[in-house]
C-alpha cells in the first residue's frame, strides 16, 4: 500500500502512525491528507519521537505539515488517537482535502 493510502486509511480509522521524516523517528496522528500546489501533503499531530524543533510542552505547537513523498518507514501503530486542543483551527497545509478527521 502506498504511503498516501496508508495515511488515508489511518485518518478514516482514527489510527496513529510511526515514521521517519528528516531523519527523525516520529509518532503522529494524521488529521488531513490531500494536495497543495499539486504536492501530496498531510497534516499530522506529533505526540512522540523527535524532530528538528523538538516537541513543545504546549501541545498546540506540535502540528506538522509533511509532504507524503518525504516520509520513510511508515507504519500504523497501536497507540490511542492523539490530538491537541486547537484541532479545529483552520489549517493551511492542504488546499484540496481528500480525507480529514471528523470530530
Amino acid at each position: 500500500m502506498s504511503h498516501y493510502n496508508l495515511i488515508k486509511q489511518a485518518i478514516k480509522n482514527r489510527q496513529c502512525v510511526t515514521c521517519i521524516y528528516r531523519g527523525h523517528k516520529r509518532k503522529m496522528t494524521p488529521h488531513v491528507i490531500g494536495t497543495k500546489g499539486g504536492v501530496q501533503q498531510a497534516l499530522f499531530y506529533q505526540y512522540g519521537g523527535t524532530s528538528n524543533s523538538g516537541l513543545s510542552s504546549n501541545s498546540a505547537r506540535n502540528w506538522r505539515c509533511i509532504p507524503v513523498n518525504k516520509i520513510e518507514s511508515l507504519l500504523i501503530n497501536s497507540d490511542s488517537f492523539q490530538t491537541a486542543n486547537n484541532h479545529s483551527r483552520t489549517q493551511t497545509c492542504v488546499d484540496f482535502i481528500d480525507v480529514e478527521i471528523n470530530y
